[in-house]
């Protein structure tokens, strides 16, 4: 029982950091301190899609499953959770391109933003 809840919250943990590389961004436009733990976070979500890597977190979460008695399942999270919804044929590489493309640009936007509040913070301070 104890597995099965493990990797429910591996599950849970795993959902939230997709979330965070993709909208980290723009929760640093609040709170600018999140910049330092998004921009690592950005660049590990970001190539692992462009490398086509499997995160560490999904094989844990697998291992937890059959160690509580699960069945546990092939290819990664954003695969098994996300895509075999919306691609039934699976995660091809240019999909992993696309999402990483995306990724990249949210991101590329969100501190665009950020770096001009920045300049003009600093134009303001600078005129007073």
């Amino acid at each position: 029982m104890i597995y099965h809840w493990l990797a429910g919250a591996v599950v849970l943990f795993h959902a939230a950091f997709v979330v965070f590389v993709i909208a980290g961004g723009f929760i640093a436009l609040r709170w600018r301190r999140v910049v330092w733990l998004h921009v690592p976070a950005a660049i590990w979500g970001i190539a692992i899609e462009y490398g086509g890597w499997v995160c560490p977190l999904t094989p844990l979460e697998i291992a937890l499953r059959e160690r509580s008695g699960v069945a546990g399942y092939s290819g990664g999270f954003i695969e098994h959770y996300v895509l075999r919804r919306l691609y039934p044929s699976g995660l091809t590489p240019p999909i992993r391109w696309l999402l990483g493309t995306l990724a990249l640009i949210l991101n590329i936007v969100a501190y665009t933003v950020i770096v001009r509040q920045r300049a003009q913070a600093s134009k303001r301070a600078g005129t007073l």
